[in-house]
């Protein structure tokens, strides 16, 4: 994750890396610091913006409304990507697109791809108001030498109980090299080929380079 970043990823929300694109951390497990959850049959992505740092003078972020700009007046990550999607909802920008990296089990992460940033707004819950933003998970963006292509057709994501089951069965390595490294869910039968995200069975682990292989073999 890190590595294809090149930039130690020490907060869950990262605008405008490299100033071609955004990094999220996202998690859906039970015991989660926030509420992300995915919609529209695992295309969405709802993810829930991030507090205000735990200080003296704040001792539990979780009943303070979470911050967009600091006392300087400076946006925080939750302006900064609030802004770029009203300005997408206003047409004065293509849309942000975001690369979302999802912890599965303590110490693992999966890639979930790029994502499109579409809305942004604030609500309130129990106790404070919170940010909420919302991605849309998409095809063949991932060239960010290339314009954004504003019209790129949905993807469905692996749920993560399917990927803890693969993570598991196979071992947590390439099932053509055996790498433990840059490691991605892949469909077997491809989604748009009417392969299913929803079972095990048509997912296996394969590291970025048969990944990338396998895909152009197809195209």
């Amino acid at each position: 994750m890190c590595r294809r970043e090149g930039v130690s990823l020490q907060r869950g929300m990262n605008f405008s890396l490299c100033g071609n694109h955004s990094v999220i951390l996202m998690s859906v497990r039970p015991n989660a610091p926030y509420r992300d959850r995915l919609e529209d049959g695992g295309t969405t992505l709802i993810y829930e913006g991030h507090d205000h740092p735990k200080t003296m003078s704040c001792p539990n972020p979780k009943v303070v409304d979470q911050p967009g700009s600091l006392p300087s007046g400076r946006l925080t990550q939750n302006g900064r990507f609030h802004e770029a999607a009203q300005k997408f909802k206003d047409g004065k920008r293509t849309p942000e697109r975001v690369r979302v990296y999802e912890k599965i089990r303590s110490g693992i992460w999966s890639y979930n791809g790029v994502f499109h940033l579409v809305d942004a707004w604030q609500e309130k819950d129990k106790h404070r108001v919170v940010y909420k933003f919302k991605l849309i998970a998409v095809e063949g963006d991932e060239d960010f030498t290339q314009p954004v292509h504003v019209d790129a057709e949905r993807r469905r994501l692996i749920p993560t109980s399917v990927k803890l089951e693969v993570w598991k069965r196979d071992g947590g390595k390439c099932q053509v090299c055996e790498a433990s490294d840059e490691l991605h869910f892949d469909h077997i039968l491809p989604f748009s080929k009417g392969g299913t995200s929803l079972t095990a069975e048509n997912v296996q682990l394969l590291c970025a380079r048969h990944n990338l292989q396998k895909r152009d073999n197809i195209e």
